[in-house]
């Protein structure tokens, strides 16, 4: 997922694509590819928005170069996650997925939890992360009754949990009937939790604690936190 207008970023982003902008030694969208590399997962299709979409093709090229295979999908408008992944209709078929936001940085191989949810029987499973209470509240926040997720609130001010459900999702083929029946929410957009918790109600949700660090960057505190971190761990 490498959409958006990358707004809380501005003046970086007015001529690039927040995906594109470096994470130490590399651009951002590099990241979570390599995420997905090594999960297993070759055949990768990368969606973003129309403002400048031409340069993220034109640093990914074929996907020849990292090992892989892209495909390239354009969201027209800002519409939400859900409306992002449901252009990936045609390329999943009826196979399992995963889906990746483009700023997500992690420092944990998701390969145990990919091939857990290929063999299991669940419709989705989410990677969730224990951050600061500050960060919960920029994000959406698990609720957890022993080891289970009984909710998904989004962006809550006073978060119940620290835990938050970090932009890597696993889904069936099933999601893309649920996202036409999703609405759009108070700011206009489908919420990714709205497909959390029905798969919660539905009994079929699993979750996956991440162990290592996950950091995204969304706004220059993170941005500038991420690249410290990258670069004093590499």
């Amino acid at each position: 997922m490498a959409g958006g207008t990358g707004s809380r970023l501005l003046p970086l982003t007015a001529v690039s694509n927040k995906h594109l902008l470096p994470i130490y030694d590399k651009p951002m969208i590099y990241y979570p590819i390599q995420t997905l590399k090594d999960a297993g997962i070759k055949d990768i299709l990368v969606i973003t928005g129309t403002h400048h979409a031409g340069a993220i093709f034109a640093l990914l090229g074929s996907g020849k170069d990292f090992g892989v295979n892209f495909t390239f999908r354009v969201q027209d408008e800002a519409g939400g996650l859900p409306q992002a992944i449901n252009l990936a209709k045609e390329f999943v078929g009826n196979d399992k997925f995963v889906s990746i936001n483009g700023d997500n940085i992690l420092f944990e191989n998701i390969k145990p939890f990919v091939e857990e949810f290929d063999k299991g029987k669940e419709k989705s499973r989410i990677l969730i992360y224990e951050t600061t209470k500050e960060e919960a509240s920029k994000a959406g926040v698990a609720v957890l009754d022993g080891e289970n997720v009984i909710e998904v609130v989004e962006k809550p001010k006073n978060p119940p949990t620290n835990w938050v459900a970090i932009g890597v999702y696993m889904y069936t083929s099933h999601v893309f009937e649920l996202i036409k029946g999703l609405k759009p929410s108070a700011r206009g957009e489908l919420e990714i939790s709205d497909l959390h918790n029905f798969y919660i109600k539905d009994g079929s949700l699993k979750a996956s604690k991440l162990k290592e660090e996950w950091l995204d960057a969304g706004s220059f505190d993170e941005l500038l936190r991420v690249n410290k971190f990258v670069g004093e761990n590499k």
